[in-house]
């Protein structure tokens, strides 16, 4: 594989990666404003590790899914040669792993060296990493060597001018393509005064471009003084973060917009890639600052839905078209799939419209433990579920083989468990076994699981030790697709 676009990073001005501000709505506005490159938020790579890549179809995006459904890093292809993802680690086989998962949808990556908080630097990560230059070059040098995509860093510098040249020369040797200077000790805050005298001499240090940040509070009011940032400290490129986070059209040449229109702009993004509503309020937040105490700073801080926060900013129609668009986008990708399940479907599978209500059943008694019970006694080998998901909208089917044939419900549902009780259903029915409903009258399995809660008392009494029962590993056969997509 080769760098189809190679990122260069002399002669930017760059979003800078922060917490809960660099989203996908704010990189994409960063980006019409004038910004040349974009960095997400850091994102943690065993966090990061545990995402599915799924391509979401109704948002045109890809989502890297966390196993409890929240959406861990979104991007779209309008940004896909602009965004650098910033990780944090203190391992550079995870890092590598991480890199390889999103390298494909990203231009480039940044390991976070620079992080003062004590989440990052208790788990040796972020500043924690500027005391162990060993493992600094570790895990640089192999994402260098591992992927195509250019590799940077952000630091902060050292106490000492001497030691901080030192270790970027170090740094420069790994072979990584920019390194982002935030010119503040880690024990500073964005009060202090920037070091431009340090992040001036780093750059004449060294031959790779050097990107200036920290300047917000003592620099870059407006676009024009993006530029005497960047003379103060020589360096290639700067960054800019709480200038940008106040206001991101700092990045417009032309000047500020309305602080009224960006916040509209920015809500269209929010709506259009379905961003949650918490973070669409702490960003708003952040524009507001001074205004949080008027009439629509105090509608803003109150609304707890995209819908209100919406109606505070007088958008509430726009709430409604954009909803209806994507809701009835859905609606014929959903039917799209479901034509096409039927046209491949195994014509040999008896099929019923039903679902597993757990209210319908004694407490503990499931279809799946009577339809077991019945193939142990007729002497069958146990029921065998294949389970998968369906992409568009997350749900579950399961087919159930039983003596050779097979089993399933036409209804889909949210988890797997369900899919499988609704399989054995269909398999109940069909061989007209009871299955195990209050309605049915007295049940046989009630009695034995009584009687069997009180074996393994027994059993540990005399010692034995039980084992799992075989039925309970269930066989679950993942959808082999990625395009996996949670809803609006």
């Amino acid at each position: 594989m080769t760098v189809n676009t190679p990122l260069c990073f002399k002669g930017k001005k760059i979003l800078a990666p922060m917490v809960r501000v660099g989203t996908l709505p704010m990189r994409l506005l960063a980006l019409d404003y004038g910004a040349d490159i974009v960095y997400c938020e850091e994102l943690i790579d065993i966090k990061m590790l545990q995402c599915k890549r799924v391509i979401n179809e109704v948002l045109e995006t890809v989502d890297f899914v966390a196993p409890n459904d929240r959406v861990v890093f979104r991007t779209c292809e309008k940004e896909r040669e602009r965004v650098v993802f910033q990780m944090g680690s203190a391992d550079a086989e995870r890092a590598l792993a991480v890199a390889k998962l999103v390298e494909s949808d990203v231009a480039g990556i940044d390991i976070n060296m620079g992080c003062p908080k004590e989440y990052s630097t208790k788990a040796s990560m972020g500043a924690a990493l500027l005391s162990d230059p060993d493992k600094i070059e570790s895990i640089l040098t192999t994402l260098v060597k591992g992927i195509c995509k250019p590799v940077t860093c952000k630091i902060r510098i050292l106490p000492s001018v001497e030691d901080t040249v030192n270790l970027v020369k170090r740094i420069e040797k790994t072979g990584i393509a920019a390194i982002a200077v935030h010119g503040r000790k880690k024990e500073e805050r964005p009060q202090h005064p920037v070091h431009c005298d340090v992040i001036k001499a780093i750059s004449e240090a060294v031959s790779i471009p050097v990107i200036a940040n920290g300047g917000s509070h003592d620099f870059i009011k407006e676009y024009a003084d993006i530029e005497t940032f960047q003379k103060a400290t020589a360096a290639s490129s700067v960054m800019i973060a709480r200038a940008a986070m106040w206001n991101p059209s700092v990045f417009r040449k032309e000047g500020f917009c309305p602080l009224k229109d960006v916040m509209q702009d920015y809500i269209k993004y929010v709506l259009r890639y379905d961003n949650h509503y918490t973070n669409t309020k702490y960003c708003l937040c952040q524009m507001l600052r001074e205004q949080l105490e008027t009439t629509q700073g105090k509608k803003l801080h109150a609304a707890q839905s995209t819908q209100e926060i919406c109606e505070a900013f007088e958008m509430g129609d726009f709430y409604e078209e954009t909803t209806a668009i994507f809701e009835a986008k859905r609606t014929s990708l959903e039917t799209k799939v479901q034509d096409e399940d039927d046209q491949t479907e195994d014509p040999d599978v008896i099929k019923m419209a039903v679902r597993f209500d757990k209210r319908e059943y004694p407490p503990q008694i499931t279809p799946k433990m009577y339809l077991l019970e019945w193939c142990r006694k007729e002497k069958h080998p146990q029921p065998v579920y294949e389970t998968v998901q369906r992409p568009l909208d997350r749900l579950f089917c399961s087919v159930v083989t039983v003596a050779e044939q097979k089993y399933r419900s036409t209804l889909w549902d949210k988890s797997k468990k369900l899919a499988e009780q609704a399989a054995a259903i269909v398999c109940l029915r069909a061989l007209g076994i009871p299955e195990g409903k209050v309605c049915e009258g007295e049940n046989h399995l009630i009695n034995k699981r009584k009687r069997g809660d009180q074996e393994p008392l027994i059993s540990r009494d005399r010692g034995e030790d039980l084992a799992e029962p075989s039925h309970k590993k269930a066989n679950f056969i993942e959808d082999t697709s990625d395009m996996n997509v949670p809803k609006i």
